[in-house]
């Protein structure tokens, strides 16, 4: 029987050292180190996402923005932030954007989209406009010739109001009374020769005179308050309109001119223009504000002149091409803008001069780059991109006046039509996401640039790798790699990328390793860095996320977690799991056991009974007891029951990469036979008993390895893996090496029956006539039981009838 079994299991041969680690051969490299090689224009792999960003940044239709996805590390921000900058370097430089004054409507400033470098020009002259404007008109109004005129209308107006009184007075003498002045105003009296009659004399009149008298002096007095409340009034609006009209040609004459000339740059522009027009209309009706003296008031910052002022919110003097933008803090008010408030008095004022742009503004007519993350993680930032790509225009509107949450008076700046490529930058749950429930992501965001983590890898991607260390370094200012160091670098990363024919896209791990190596490097004293420099770089890497994955080996080791590497048991088996914490991954050995008994064909998976098995296990668990029935039970019932345990389990299970070791440990307890403990198994298994891929297979191997290497390695000891992940195999040197002197194993298998051979050591045909062996039996005594409880039943009831 020993023979037989030996003789089986010797047909699944262990994997090569060849097998297990992929090399990467520095002879295939014609440079001395990667001083030599060209810098990498191009990220590594990403054709799919080259082409799409190509697409999507070049189609000029509407909802055509991009998502670029994709892992975090794998560069595709930097990439794409150069691809665009470089594109947008040979586009038209956008308009300039400012804010104007609405003199009519001040609550609604004006916008004007100027040339480039033509809004920080209007700016300019607008300043030195006012100032001239104040100089020039404070001189015309102190001028000679306004003086003189000014004293002539005034002139004209005194003599027309003396005149009016004079006659009033000529005629109130020819009728025998005198106009008389005070300075309480005007009176009149009656006369006698010439003078006017005192109180006296007036009474010794008789009636008749003094009626006649009171009659002409009432008929004077209508006369006079006619002069006085209708005449004079008229009079003085007269002067004043002639005031005001001298005034105005004043201004004009002023005015004209330096508008005029400050026009001249901004002929072509008509909105400038009309700016100007409202900026003269301005001027000559306020013409006060510039006569006027205003103690501790310098420049142009009074008041009455900020409305002349030009708020610049976008400046393109210096801009060659197109804008890209990244917003590194997407809130409302930094995407879409904001008008700020001045507290004055107790009060909140503001006006046009305080409207400050949003990355949307900056971004017009260029890349607006923007984290998805960040951007939904802040309140109503994303409705608020949405609005405006919808309606490409972008309306400043207060957050705060939009909830209501605060009633003072703000602006309502003139919309500016909105000419943007958005890019998003997140991982693909976000978008998968996004996607399913918000229908409006769909229309805005069309395109969509998938980074892969990883990519093919041949002799052309080594070189292009090797080119890119050495962009790298040179960028970095790193000491140089020489081949060797090169090729380590590559191996290391299809170790990353979990798979011995790929390479990982995660840049930020290789620029990582790239630094630290060259940091142990400089250590050395060396002027390139060595393979030993990279190898020491990775060790030290592993070594400072390995105290949790020490004491675990500890407690191994110590007999306090119990794990077997020699021997046999029946029912037992070594599963592999695997321990992630942040960018530390490890495997240790699991103790699976199972017991089975006559029962009605359950089995019960203790894990999920104590609700410490995840969804993906459970289903695992299903599998196996579906494949044990059909291949054991097909047609008949299955008289057992089984119970299955990770034992020493505090935490969760999940995943159905033991469901082979669950699967073999049942069948080690139906054949009580048993299964060698210097082995470990991982696998996941369908309903026809064939073993599947799992993830992390490099780590499992290796956490039972460095179990078995301290206990010591006596070449019984190894692990069965699925044939599907031989091609996924890079592990460390000294597993290798040991596969290589015959002290460690790692078995492929493709069927459950192979697998059994290798953990018993006997035929899976003999094992399985075991199993068969012991259903018949529980069969049997199920059977027996059943015949004799109704006979037990039968007797009873036979006595009750007697």
């Amino acid at each position: 029987m020993k023979n037989k079994a030996r003789n089986t299991v010797s047909t699944i041969p262990s994997l090569t050292p060849e097998q297990l680690y992929r090399r990467c051969d520095p002879g295939q490299f014609a440079f001395a180190t990667t001083a030599e090689l060209e810098d990498l224009a191009e990220i590594i792999g990403q054709t799919r996402a080259l082409n799409a960003i190509r697409f999507g940044s070049d189609i000029q239709r509407e909802g055509y923005n991009l998502f670029v996805m994709g892992p975090y590390g794998t560069g595709k921000h930097t990439f794409v932030t150069q691809f665009l900058e470089n594109k947008a370097g040979k586009e038209p430089v956008p308009a300039d954007l400012c804010y104007v004054n609405n003199f009519e409507q001040p609550h609604k400033p004006r916008a004007l989209l100027l040339p480039a470098g033509m809004a920080v020009r209007l700016h300019r002259s607008m300043e030195l406009l006012v100032e001239e404007l104040r100089a020039t008109i404070a001189a015309a109004f102190e001028s000679e010739e306004y003086r003189a005129k000014t004293e002539e209308i005034q002139e004209s107006f005194t003599a027309r109001e003396e005149d009016a009184v004079k006659s009033l007075g000529e005629d109130a003498n020819l009728r025998g009374i005198a106009l008389l002045r005070s300075q309480n105003g005007f009176g009149f009296g009656p006369l006698k020769d010439g003078e006017v009659i005192k109180p006296e004399e007036y009474d010794k009149l008789d009636e008749q005179e003094k009626a006649r008298i009171e009659a002409t002096i009432g008929e004077l007095q209508a006369q006079l308050e006619k002069i006085l409340r209708h005449d004079i009034p008229q009079w003085k609006r007269e002067a004043r309109e002639k005031l005001k009209h001298l005034n105005r040609l004043i201004t004009m004459f002023a005015v004209e001119h330096l508008v005029d000339e400050a026009r001249l740059p901004f002929l072509l522009i008509p909105a400038v223009m009309t700016y100007f027009d409202a900026v003269q209309q301005d001027v000559i009706e306020n013409v006060g504000d510039f006569r006027r003296t205003e103690e501790g008031q310098s420049g142009n910052d009074g008041p009455h002149f900020r409305r002349y002022g030009i708020n610049v919110l976008v400046d393109h003097t210096a801009s060659q091409g197109a804008p890209v933008v990244y917003e590194d803090s997407p809130m409302h008010h930094n995407l879409i803008g904001r008008v700020e408030h001045l507290a004055q008095f107790g009060n909140l004022v503001t006006d046009f001069t305080l409207i400050k742009p949003g990355s949307l503004h900056r971004a017009n007519g260029g890349y607006l780059l923007l984290d998805a993350r960040k951007l939904l993680t802040q309140l109503y930032a994303w409705e608020g991109l949405k609005r405006v790509l919808h309606a490409r225009e972008i309306r400043i509107e207060s957050l705060a006046q939009i909830l209501s949450l605060v009633s003072t008076v703000s602006l309502e700046p003139e919309p500016v039509p909105l000419d943007v490529k958005v890019v998003l930058f997140g991982e693909r749950i976000l978008y998968y996401l996004l996607y399913a429930y918000d229908p409006e992501f769909a229309e805005l965001f069309k395109v969509e640039a998938d980074f892969d983590d990883r990519f093919e890898r041949n002799g052309e991607s080594d070189l292009l790798y090797a080119r890119l260390i050495g962009t790298v370094a040179r960028k970095e200012k790193l000491l140089p790699f020489d081949p060797a160091a090169v090729a380590r670098v590559i191996e290391h990363s299809a170790r990353l990328a979990g798979e011995a024919h790929k390479l990982s896209a995660h840049l930020q791990s290789v620029a990582d390793l790239l630094r630290e190596a060259d940091y142990w490097a400089r250590k050395e004293g060396r002027e390139a860095v060595a393979m030993a420099d990279v190898q020491y770089a990775i060790d030290t890497q592993l070594l400072r996320a390995s105290r949790l994955k020490e004491r675990v080996q500890e407690e191994i080791l110590r007999g306090t977690v119990l794990i077997d590497s020699s021997g046999a048991r029946v029912g037992q088996v070594n599963a592999l799991s695997v321990i992630d914490l942040g960018n530390a991954a490890f495997a240790q050995p699991s103790r699976v056991t199972a017991t089975t008994r006559l029962g009605e064909g359950e089995l019960l998976n203790i894990e999920r009974e104590a609700k410490l098995s995840g969804a993906i296990h459970s289903k695992g668990v299903l599998i196996l007891s579906a494949y044990l029935a059909s291949r054991y039970a097909k047609n008949r019932p299955l008289p057992l029951a089984a119970s299955l345990v990770f034992e020493q389990s505090y935490g969760g299970v999940e995943g159905d990469s033991a469901s082979v070791a669950e699967l073999c440990a049942l069948l080690s307890s139906l054949a009580e036979v048993p299964v060698r403990q210097s082995m470990a198994v991982t696998g996941s298994i369908n309903q026809f008993g064939q073993v599947q891929a799992i993830g992390a297979v490099n780590e499992k191997i290796e956490g039972f390895f460095d179990i078995c290497r301290a206990r010591g390695l006596n070449g019984e000891q190894g692990v069965v893996i699925p044939a599907a992940n031989v091609q996924h195999l890079m592990l460390r040197q000294d597993v290798v090496q040991a596969v290589a002197e015959g002290r460690f194993h790692v078995y492929p298998v493709a069927q459950v029956d192979e697998a059994l051979e290798l953990l018993t050591g006997i035929a899976a045909q003999e094992v399985n006539a075991k199993v068969d062996g012991r259903i018949a039996a529980l069969l049997k005594l199920r059977q027996a039981l059943a015949k004799a409880a109704q006979e037990r039943k039968k007797g009873k009831t036979s006595g009750k009838g007697n």
